[in-house]
């Protein structure tokens, strides 16, 4: 059996042809192109899927998606307008109808969160939460090795919890937001407001490791914001893991270390007893494997 598993990021489409073991058998990438909107998004899709549909491999279709996503109605039902057009779209309905074969869409955090579960950091837990760390902070809930996707199959928009009154402007609407202050984004803009210039995340860590005084104190900064959402999370749902994801995973136990000194500060001890913080393990693969094996639970169910 043979998935094609399609990852929509705002600025990469990442895709390939995975096994129902979930191994890799091809994969590559091609860029998103996000304004030119929903109906160049699809022509793309549909090339991709083409691409494999002609040598009769695929057994089905997994997405993984930027926004807000109901699984159950198959369709993107919220987000910002990064992708115009895309919220509303039936793209489950869309592609059964066009390839006659099962399909599945999934937010791109809860596709990665699922994907740890299978193949990744937790592949031997039962719960946990997922945190991916980037343009801004997405989170999965896994309970029972299963999503938790609330009443209306979009819980766990951890970036958009409330962690400064009146502070800086999200792109939700509302401010002082978790992710404008501790995903990557707001990472670096600290570095641009205090040095005036602007660098990538590994540049940053690199400055930081080679004794940089004030890259140092704007990592202390930021870590310190990380941690007053984590500890929020971690009061609510008392969990034994914590797995995070994004580009900041590739720091391992440099970065785990230093969160978990700021957490001991944050925290109860009957809290801190239990709990382990997990670097993600599957990188830009974990989208794709999660959303693979949402489908592959779909085609067990109903064939």
């Amino acid at each position: 059996m043979f998935i094609v598993a399609i990852d929509i990021g705002g600025t990469d489409i990442k895709y390939g042809l995975i096994d129902e073991n979930g191994k890799i058998l091809y994969s590559s990438k091609i860029d998103t192109e996000a304004r030119k909107g929903k109906e160049e998004l699809l022509k793309k899709i549909f090339n991709i899927v083409e691409s494999y549909q002609m040598k009769n491999l695929i057994s089905g279709i997994a997405i993984s998606t930027t926004g807000q996503v109901d699984g159950k109605l198959g369709k993107v039902v919220g987000g910002t307008d990064l992708i115009p057009g895309w919220i509303g779209t039936d793209v489950v309905k869309i592609l059964e109808k066009k390839y006659l074969v099962p399909v599945i869409i999934e937010n791109d955090v809860n596709s990665a969160a699922i994907g740890e579960m299978w193949l990744g950091a937790g592949k031997n837990d039962n719960n946990f939460l997922c945190l991916t760390i980037g343009t801004g902070i997405g989170g999965g809930i896994i309970l029972n090795r299963e999503l938790f996707l609330g009443e209306g199959s979009v819980a766990a928009e951890f970036g958009h919890i409330q962690i400064e009154k009146n502070g800086k402007h999200c792109a939700c609407g509302k401010k002082g937001c978790y992710q404008t202050y501790a995903s990557t984004t707001a990472l670096l803009d600290f570095v641009y407001e205090e040095l005036g210039i602007r660098i990538n995340g590994l540049e940053f860590f690199q400055r930081v490791k080679n004794g940089n005084k004030i890259e140092n104190e704007i990592l202390i900064k930021w870590i310190d914001y990380l941690c007053d959402g984590l500890s929020s999370l971690i009061y609510i749902f008392n969990p034994k893991k914590i797995i995070l994801g994004g580009g900041i995973s590739k720091q391992g136990d440099f970065l785990k270390d230093i969160i978990i000194e700021n957490l001991n500060k944050k925290l109860m001890k009957n809290y801190l007893d239990i709990l382990e913080i997990k670097m993600a393990e599957l990188g830009n693969d974990a989208g794709l494997l999660g959303a693979t094996y949402i489908l592959l639970k779909k085609i067990e169910k109903n064939y």
